[in-house]
Parts: C-alpha cells; sequence; structure tokens
C-alpha cells in the first residue's frame, strides 16, 4: 500500500476525524473506504451511463421537430421574429401569446405616435 500526503481544509478534517471516531476506525481507514465507494459508483463513468439514455430507453425525437419546439418555447411576443416563429410553430403558442403581442404592438406604436408628435428635442412626458 502507497502512503499519501493531502491537503484538506480544516473543516474537512474535523468532519474526517467525527466520522472516524463515530465508526471506531482510523481517519485513514475511512479515506480508503471513502476512495473504494466513490470507484465502485463509477466515477469516470457518466459521460458513458448518460450518452444516448432517451434512446435506450425507448424515447425517440426527431432532431429539427425538437429545435423547433425549443425556439418557439423561447420566443417572446417582444421578439422581432415572433410572427416567423409563431407561422413555424403554432401550436406552440396560444391566445394569451397573440394577445401579449398585440398589447405589445399597441403600445410600440403609441411610442412612436408619441415621438412623432413631439417637437423635436423634447421628449413625451
Amino acid at each position: 500500500m502507497t502512503r499519501i500526503l493531502a491537503d484538506l481544509p480544516d473543516d474537512d478534517i474535523k468532519w474526517l476525524d467525527a466520522r472516524a471516531a463515530e465508526q471506531g476506525k482510523s481517519r485513514a481507514s475511512v479515506l480508503r473506504e471513502a476512495v473504494s465507494a466513490y470507484r465502485a459508483e463509477g466515477g469516470d463513468d457518466w459521460l458513458e451511463a448518460g450518452f444516448g439514455l432517451w434512446a435506450r430507453a425507448g424515447i425517440t425525437f426527431d432532431p429539427p421537430e425538437y429545435e423547433r419546439k425549443r425556439r418557439a418555447e423561447w420566443t417572446r411576443p417582444w421578439d422581432d421574429d415572433y410572427e416567423e416563429v409563431r407561422a413555424e410553430s403554432p401550436d406552440c403558442f396560444d391566445e394569451y401569446d397573440d394577445r401579449e403581442r398585440a398589447h405589445y404592438l399597441a403600445l410600440q406604436r403609441k411610442a412612436a405616435e408619441a415621438r412623432s408628435d413631439s417637437p423635436s428635442g423634447d421628449s413625451p412626458a
């Protein structure tokens, strides 16, 4: 067995000592068990375990369809491309979204009228 020198924060050492005392073991023994447990969990295999998980679970999706839905999900009534995204994905929008868009456009028109009605250099009150 190889000996190592490791730097740990004081709080971790206190926790480790308390854990060792509870179990009636040495600090080194608790550390060895922790490393063994970590290795048993497959610490480096997380990418392999997650890659292709949807397919292994029988979940399939069409990448362009997935992207279309994500784009629609993140489109807001004040976005310049609202109408374009709404036309591509009508199933992802409802009457509330359309009311919000109409409200936004009305506010934009009102602001534009106020700017055109005010004399140069003056801002509307």
